[in-house]
């Protein structure tokens, strides 16, 4: 294990502990080390704890458990700023806990994150087959290109690890479950909005017009740091959606690049 944490892997997770063993069983199959990770559970819960100490010298990389006191409700924004604070690098990704990341997601992060941008990345989503057989199965072999073809998953494109020149020439905004940035950029916008408490916008949307105000720019890592997304059914409201939606606006409106209930409140 290399002795210098280059980067944090931030994983936002919530009571699905097959998919987060698949998630720690792809980074222990990293192709570079360097690296550390933190699981950001937004909940409460034995199960994890038990796993984790059961587990933990079973990989080649540091793993740090922060949680909640209690279950209340979506507090993503406030795990992940705990998460911020309790990192060991210069180089924060984020991910959430139904993203399974490419052997070379890692290096490509180490390697491309600098001070003047953030770091898209985005996802090959796995048909319905696909995500239960890798679940049944509990391999990574079904994240093959071919394999997943056979089960159905269409956007094989996503998937490519192509890493020498970019592949799209239309950038898209900030996913929350695959992105990254350095540390002292999202500590000088005062971290994640905690007065985001519904899922959807306030985990990436409102972190990207504040990096934007500080003067950064986005820049893809797509076909580069790829993630594979594990089906299941949407789990927020459009009515949540609308009303982060209008929060958003009130606070581009007030104008206040580094949030007023983040990092410090």
């Amino acid at each position: 294990m290399s002795n210098k944490i280059e980067l944090t892997i931030i994983i936002s997770y919530y009571k699905a502990i097959d998919n987060l063993k698949l998630i720690l069983k792809a980074l222990n199959a990293q192709s570079v080390n360097g690296f550390e990770v933190i699981i950001s559970e937004d909940d409460n819960n034995n199960s994890t704890e038990q796993f984790i100490g059961a587990n933990r010298d079973c990989y080649n990389f540091p793993i740090i458990h922060l949680n909640q006191e209690t279950d209340n409700g979506f507090r993503k924004n406030s795990m992940l700023n705990k998460s911020i604070t309790k990192s060991n690098s210069d180089k924060l990704v984020f991910i959430d806990g139904d993203c399974i990341p490419h052997k070379h997601f890692a290096k490509e992060y180490i390697k491309n994150i600098d001070d003047k941008h953030f770091f898209i990345g985005r996802s090959l989503m796995l048909s319905e087959k696909a995500s239960n057989e890798l679940l049944e199965n509990e391999s990574l072999e079904v994240l093959s290109l071919s394999k997943l073809s056979s089960l159905g998953s269409t956007n094989l494109k996503d998937g490519i690890y192509f890493p020498y020149f970019p592949l799209i020439f239309k950038l898209r905004g900030i996913i929350g479950r695959n992105w990254g940035v350095a540390k002292k950029n999202l500590i000088a916008i005062n971290g994640f909005d905690e007065d985001y408490i519904l899922a959807g916008v306030g985990e990436d949307t409102d972190v990207e017009w504040r990096l934007k105000g500080l003067g950064l720019k986005g820049k893809s890592v797509k076909n580069k740091a790829i993630i594979y997304h594990i089906y299941h059914p949407r789990n927020y409201s459009e009515s949540d959606v609308q009303k982060n939606i209008r929060l958003l606006e009130q606070k581009q409106l007030a104008g206040n690049i580094r949030c007023l209930n983040g990092l410090n409140s």
